[in-house]
């Protein structure tokens, strides 16, 4: 090697030992970025060809700066919902934009927020994309169909009720009703107030709209251990197709108080597809002046022969206890994610609905991503392309809310890094003073 030649080799040491130093840079300073990978330095030998043979006194050194993406750091608890680390593998899938969702990356920077539009995006701007699920929680059939996750965008639900069902006692005791008593009758029954009722009860149920509605619901000893019902509704029947009450029938009892037979207005003990003592009912809206469709409602007035529902004991008349589905309209209140990646609206009725699912991208070589500014990568031709799994299916790992992945640099090994680049360098530094030094002396000699 020439005296030029071991000049130019301890410039290469130079240049080697400032990118050793650059990237042990970087990774010091994204200690504490989120879902950061350290990066490390590889040295390799470069070899000066002549002649078509090599010369090893004439090697030199190379460098490249590799990311092991594939290690996986630490997840650190949070209080966000929205904050969600990735067990296993896998990449989320981010846009850049909130317009053009086409041109996607991939990060495992989880720290998720909703922005002033209420979409989902990390603290380095990028959108958080999913599955839009329909109202049956059924994903697109392309699984390519991405969209913004947008938690501004979720409207309030209501689910309109269709069954009742109740535990009561009709005193054995009670006056009968007299003979005169009609339920179709308005001048003779309990709905148009001529006959008193041994017993009422009013059940507030909930429509298509998401409104209440009262229902009352009263009951006429009419014989031994026979008793007849009428429902009336107790709101403005304008809103009706027909008068109260909507619906009439008779209960009858064995002589241990439990239920024998219930029948509803057309006589039939039992409507197909309910259980014995149970009928259906129909609220009979009138869609020009409620906007509402005929509701139909399945009440449960126990089981034949048993004593879970409708009783007879000579004691008061009285409601123990009652169950109506069907929840009044309700705003979203929060969110929740699962370990699949389903985002569900939880609802202040008490309801909730999973309206989208987060997909995780997984790549036959992920150490062959392509970063970008903000964490993220693109795929590259030694990647492969991104395959989109479902969380927890595919080969892809699961999501864990309110956890952050922690960045993978080790404080110890980098702060050796620092010194044994700051010491290599010195040494090249010395590799072309010497040179000069020497190639002093050669010219002294020409003197």
């Amino acid at each position: 090697m020439s005296l030029y030649g071991a000049m130019m080799t301890g410039v290469a040491g130079l240049s080697a030992n400032s990118q050793a130093l650059s990237v042990a840079s970087s990774n010091i300073a994204n200690v504490n970025t989120v879902g950061y990978k350290a990066a490390s330095t590889q040295f390799s030998t470069l070899l000066a060809s002549a002649a078509g043979t090599s010369d090893p006194s004439s090697a030199s050194v190379t460098t490249q700066a590799l990311q092991n993406v594939t290690a996986q750091g630490l997840t650190t608890s949070t209080t966000s919902p929205t904050d969600l680390a990735i067990s296993g593998n896998g990449f989320f899938v981010v846009s850049q934009s909130a317009t053009d969702t086409s041109n996607v990356a991939y990060t495992r920077a989880g720290s998720f927020s909703a922005d002033a539009s209420g979409n989902l995006t990390n603290a380095a701007g990028f959108y958080l994309l999913g599955w839009a699920l329909d109202t049956s929680g059924n994903a697109p059939t392309n699984s390519n169909s991405l969209s913004l996750i947008n938690v501004n965008n979720l409207s309030g639900r209501a689910v309109a009720s269709s069954s009742i069902s109740m535990q009561a006692n009709l005193q054995a005791s009670a006056t009968e009703a007299p003979s005169t008593y009609d339920p179709t009758d308005s001048a003779n029954n309990m709905a148009g107030g001529t006959v008193t009722p041994d017993f009422q009860h009013t059940f507030n149920v909930v429509d298509s709209q998401g409104g209440t509605q009262p229902l009352e619901f009263s009951f006429i000893k009419t014989g031994a251990n026979t008793w007849k019902y009428e429902v009336t509704y107790q709101g403005d029947t304008t809103d009706l197709t027909s008068s109260n009450p909507i619906a009439y029938g008779t209960l009858t009892f064995n002589s241990d108080g439990s239920l024998a037979s219930v029948t509803s207005n057309d006589g039939t003990t039992q409507d197909a597809g309910l259980a014995a003592g149970s009928v259906d009912i129909s609220i009979p809206w009138d869609v020009t002046t409620s906007g509402l469709e005929p509701q139909k409602l399945a009440i449960d007035f126990g089981t034949i022969a048993g004593t879970d529902g409708i009783t007879q004991y000579d004691t008061s008349s009285q409601l123990t206890n009652s169950d109506i589905d069907g929840a009044a309209f309700g705003n979203v209140s929060s969110l929740s994610i699962g370990t699949d990646g389903i985002v569900t609206a939880n609802f202040s009725n008490g309801l909730s609905q999973a309206v989208f699912k987060i997909p995780l991208a997984t790549f036959t070589n992920p150490d062959k991503l392509a970063g970008i500014t903000g964490n993220a990568y693109q795929a590259t031709p030694d990647s492969g392309v991104a395959i989109l799994n479902a969380a927890s299916s595919g080969g892809a790992g699961s999501i864990n809310s309110e956890q952050l992945e922690s960045s993978t640099v080790d404080l110890a090994t980098e702060f050796t890094n620092l010194i044994t680049a700051q010491r290599a360098y010195s040494a090249s530094s010395k590799i072309i003073t010497t040179a000069s030094t020497m190639l002093d002396e050669l010219l002294q000699m020409t003197r």
